[in-house]
């Protein structure tokens, strides 16, 4: 019987345990599990930022939507970090515990292309404002046969969030998001989401207010509830069940079993009946 595929989304957040998911994964990896690996690098890009003296600015959609704001050079600040120093972290740790990885990013043989926003809407102080010099995009391709020839030797791709778009200009893009085309386009039996906090809330930051399940066709109204980045987990659930992908984790990426943890319940689980 064949392995299921997973992808499993490292978030950058702060309190992410990278050490401890790369353990899981490479078990998992050794017991024949097919994984591939997509990562953020919020923390890094910031730090890195602030040491340039050019820090992270963020913006939010007139939707509620909240993402980096990229001009040109804090593209190159964020390239540095997640492909310079994350990605390259995760690729070693992952070989430290017996597996091979290989990273990439979207950029790197044209691997995910896709769309530059030309504007984009920010609320600031109440009032709309038009971005027009942002370098952020949305995938719109992503070239599986990469990932399927990186899989077949028992390779595991580890994937920056950067993308390359149709007129060749790098672009920052979500990471959750990507995760979610990933699994879309590699027909993905399953999709976590691994961040600092337990799953979705009703009610942010009430523990008893925590959602252990949902169903595919709740997740329109849990965007009314979902606070900040959560938003973006939720859209990336909705467009990974959309494509075909059985079932959705957000999880707590903290402690030293995040990934059987998640599998054990302690998990926001979507698209499970």
């Amino acid at each position: 019987m064949a392995k299921e595929l997973l992808v499993i989304k490292i978030g950058g957040t702060e309190g992410v345990n990278f050490d401890f998911l790369c353990l899981e994964i490479a078990e998992m990896v050794t017991q024949r599990s097919k994984i591939i690996v997509v990562h953020g690098g919020s923390k890094e890009a910031n730090v890195l930022g602030e040491k340039v003296g050019h820090p992270a600015k963020f913006i939010t959609s007139p939707e509620g939507f909240t993402s980096r704001y990229t001009d040109s050079e804090t593209m190159e600040i964020f390239s540095m970090a997640v492909k310079g120093k994350v990605n390259t972290s995760i690729v070693t740790k992952l070989q430290k515990f017996g597996v091979n990885a290989f990273g990439l990013s979207g950029i790197d043989g044209q691997f995910m292309i896709a769309v530059r926003k030309k504007a984009i809407q920010s609320v600031e102080n109440g009032k709309r404002k038009i971005i027009r010099d942002d370098f952020s995009g949305k995938i719109e391709n992503v070239n599986v046969s990469i990932l399927n020839w990186l899989l077949e030797m028992n390779i595991v791709p580890v994937i920056a969030p950067l993308a390359v778009s149709t007129e060749g200009e790098g672009l920052n893009v979500d990471a959750d998001r990507v995760a979610a085309m990933v699994a879309r386009a590699m027909h993905a039996d399953g999709l976590m989401l691994f961040t600092a906090v337990k799953g979705l809330y009703r009610d942010f930051p009430n523990e008893k207010t925590w959602i252990p399940k949902l169903k595919q066709n709740e997740l329109p109204n849990a965007l009314q509830y979902a606070q900040g980045r959560m938003k973006k987990k939720i859209l990336s659930a909705q467009e990974a069940l959309a494509g075909g992908v059985r079932r959705v984790a957000i999880a707590d990426g903290r402690g030293d079993r995040p990934i059987a943890n998640a599998f054990a319940g302690q998990a926001t689980w979507i698209g499970v009946e």
